[in-house]
């Protein structure tokens, strides 16, 4: 009988790549994590200091391994709490997420999370260094400092984003929605990839009016929380297909 094979380990200095995009925006990501379980993680420049949108699964050190994130005051938000995205929350003074939330954000246990039962050796292609395991993946408490609502409005300076409550594939799930640019960082309610609607705490009536809502905003590019970005067009398509296949 043959034995699962062990993916390797990846060096320290590898787990994160960065890939800046235009309008000040950088993605942060760990490619050893297989795409669909991979987050991405936003950063974004501001005058008056910078933002990040998740925070990746935390079994490396962000403010070790990638210092752009400790070069400006910066505010860490998280567009939900499950535990590719808030990993390294703890590593900031300053950490936003909607009020729905904010409990497990404090208290991440596995189940709240989703670490169970996601969370194992199969969703990497190399393993985190040692010493991490998935047998004892535990996300970090990190009490939010700033408990966040719908058309509430992160100020950067002289960049303004508005929280977009967009329940549905989470209670707390929150879209950030800047006008001046036409951007949307849109979270896990929708992407250019297999959209999760069956968690334990996902609504299907609530997913159907985030879509909705989300569906008439002038977006010139979204940036998801999974698989590559995209523009207002294909915005569009992904929502009307989603909306179509509901009706059916």
């Amino acid at each position: 009988m043959s034995q699962p094979i062990t993916p390797p380990r990846a060096r320290p200095e590898d787990w994160y790549r960065l890939d800046r995009k235009a309008d000040g925006v950088t993605l942060i990501s760990e490619p050893h994590i297989k795409e669909f379980y991979r987050c991405n993680c936003w950063h974004v420049r501001g005058r008056d200091g910078d933002m990040l949108i998740d925070s990746g699964m935390g079994v490396l050190p962000l403010r070790d391994w990638v210092p752009l994130v400790t070069e400006r005051p910066l505010t860490a938000v998280a567009s939900h709490t499950h535990f590719d995205h808030i990993g390294c929350h703890h590593e900031f003074l300053d950490r936003c997420v909607h009020v729905a939330e904010a409990a497990i954000l404090a208290d991440p246990a596995n189940a709240l999370t989703l670490a169970d039962p996601y969370v194992s050796d199969d969703i990497f292609d190399a393993l985190p260094p040692a010493p991490y395991s998935s047998a004892t993946y535990q996300v970090k408490s990190a009490p939010a400092t700033r408990l966040l609502e719908d058309g509430d409005v992160i100020d950067l300076g002289d960049r303004a984003f508005e929280v977009i409550h967009t329940p549905g594939h989470s209670p707390g799930g929150i879209a950030l929605w800047e006008a001046a640019s036409e951007t949307l960082f849109s979270g896990d309610i929708v992407y250019d990839g297999p959209l999760i609607e069956d968690t334990f705490h996902a609504d299907a009536a609530d997913y159907l009016s985030s879509m909705k809502r989300l569906l008439d905003l002038p977006v010139r590019i979204v940036h998801g929380g999974h698989f590559p970005s995209y523009d207002g067009d294909r915005h569009r398509a992904i929502i009307r297909a989603w909306l179509d296949a509901k009706d059916q």
